[in-house]
């Protein structure tokens, strides 16, 4: 693995003394940077390539809001990482689209050296010259879309209610409709028919309808042509499918609302980058579709063979830029490569890759190419190597 370049940016020397030390263990696998100010930050990556930055948020000068969101908007494949005390909740609103993740100050030893483990792992997937090559092709990514960021700032806001929420998702005529759509679906089990959209997001949570909006956000505003080769309502079926199944996982395994929520937001734009492959360069995605088919290879392998670069890295690269949350770019990252994944765990990256594998057991006439198995020795490695089976069972029974 390449050695990579970490940032630390805060105004106090005692801390970033402190870090020096902290992080000594760390010095054959990363190569550490430190700047008192968002000034000499900014001088450090004129100087050279910085992989990953950890910036305070209260600094005097250029605080680390700004700096960060000018990284973001100069080195967009540096991973933004920011230091927040309690009392920075007003600041982490207003860096909630630039920042890939938060972290407590004062943040402990080992959480500081697991977060950095991962952002570089995740780097090393997004920085391969295959995927670089094939983004640059790609022309303009796309923003994240309109409604959503619209909600996020909304949501944001403390005195936000209800009626905010459902008042911005009833401006999108299609949004409000496939939402309603959703929420009255088998998956959710509520048994009552939904018509307002106040009501949706009164019975799911506001982080369900959060990510029903991206997801539909998403395949609104990046619509593919059309293809016989390539169906935009299957691909939603399939994400919207994975997502509720990863849920259930999530839900039958923990009850942390944090991680079941990330898991569901990623099933819902897991396959981001096959839709953004196929509408930026359909000739060559239908090939790599065809050569799958006709090779019995995963869809995976054969996109790596067309472009150095598979749909998972470069989903996980857009909404990396997006600013989701890094549990969600992992999990989309890591799914089809369990086996690069640090510090192995029962995470998102291993709920949504079992909820893909499901999906496509039971439904094998929707797999292009190889079915997928599941990465038994990962299940093996973490002692739930018999929780699959369970798993299977409850989608199965959700599917029905």
């Amino acid at each position: 693995m390449t050695k990579r370049n970490v940032l630390f940016v805060d105004d106090e020397p005692n801390i970033l003394s402190g870090l020096r030390r902290m992080l000594r263990s760390m010095r054959k696998e990363m190569e550490f940077h430190f700047a008192e100010s968002g000034k000499e930050a900014l001088e450090v990556f004129a100087a050279s390539p910085i992989d990953i930055i950890v910036s305070d948020m209260r600094m005097p000068g250029m605080d680390g809001a700004t700096l960060l969101t000018t990284v973001q908007e100069e080195y967009p494949q540096t991973i933004r990482i920011m230091l927040t005390g309690q009392a920075d909740e007003e600041s982490i609103l207003r860096t909630v689209g630039v920042v890939h993740q938060f972290l407590a100050k004062p943040s402990d030893p080992e959480t500081l050296r697991e977060v950095l483990q991962r952002a570089c792992a995740l780097q090393e997937l997004m920085n391969n010259d295959g995927l670089k090559s094939l983004v640059s092709s790609l022309g303009s990514l796309p923003s994240l879309p309109a409604v959503y960021r619209e909600l996020q700032s909304a949501l944001h806001n403390p005195e936000c209610t209800i009626a905010d929420v459902s008042a911005i998702i009833e401006k999108d005529i299609a949004m409000s409709a496939k939402v309603l759509q959703l929420v009255n679906s088998a998956f959710f089990g509520l048994y009552k028919n939904i018509d307002s959209p106040s009501r949706a997001v009164n019975l799911l949570g506001l982080d369900t309808v959060k990510a029903l909006v991206l997801g539909v956000g998403v395949f609104t505003e990046l619509k593919p042509p059309s293809s016989k080769n390539f169906s935009l309502a299957s691909l939603w079926e399939h994400s919207f499918t994975t997502a509720s199944f990863a849920k259930k996982i999530a839900q039958l395994e923990s009850n942390d609302k944090e991680l079941i929520d990330q898991t569901f937001i990623a099933g819902i734009i897991h396959d981001i980058g096959k839709l953004l492959l196929f509408s930026s360069l359909k000739e060559q995605y239908v090939e790599a579709v065809d050569r799958a088919a006709e090779e019995n290879l995963s869809l995976s392998e054969a996109e790596i063979a067309q472009f150095n670069a598979d749909h998972s890295d470069v989903g996980s690269y857009l909404i990396g830029l997006w600013g989701l949350p890094g549990q969600v770019v992992e999990a989309i990252a890591f799914q089809h490569r369990l086996e690069q994944y640090p510090e192995p765990s029962f995470c998102p990256a291993l709920i949504l890759h079992a909820a893909d594998i499901i999906y496509y057991s039971l439904k094998p006439e929707e797999c292009i190419g190889r079915a997928p198995v599941i990465n038994q020795a990962y299940l093996e490695q973490i002692g739930m190597d018999d929780h699959y089976q369970a798993w299977f069972e409850q989608c199965r029974e959700l599917l029905q």
